[in-house]
């Protein structure tokens, strides 16, 4: 997807939820946009490597996998499986 370079992000919607795309080493992964633990939306935080850092109280998940990587969040992201097809990005959710 030319959209998405590797090293940024995006919200989107999949399905009626709010997921976060990540391209991580020119490779794409999906969790969950919004922080377990104040519903803030991850995409308007910061990725660096395969972290996003939630920008309200500094969370950190892990873009491939949902893991809370730092806290204050206890609860992971949801991960979903991503799929280029063509210029698109499918997920199943």
């Amino acid at each position: 997807m030319d959209k998405l370079p590797a090293g940024s992000m995006m919200g989107a919607q999949a399905d009626g939820k709010d997921v976060l795309i990540s391209n991580v080493d020119n490779k794409y992964y999906a969790i969950g946009n919004i922080c377990t633990h104040a519903s803030c939306r991850l995409s308007s935080g910061k990725l660096k490597g395969e972290n996003v850092t939630c920008p309200c109280h500094g969370s950190t998940f892990n873009a491939k996998t949902g893991k809370v990587v730092n806290g204050p969040a206890k609860k992971p992201e949801p991960a979903y499986e991503t799929k280029v097809e063509g210029k698109d990005i499918l997920i199943s959710v």
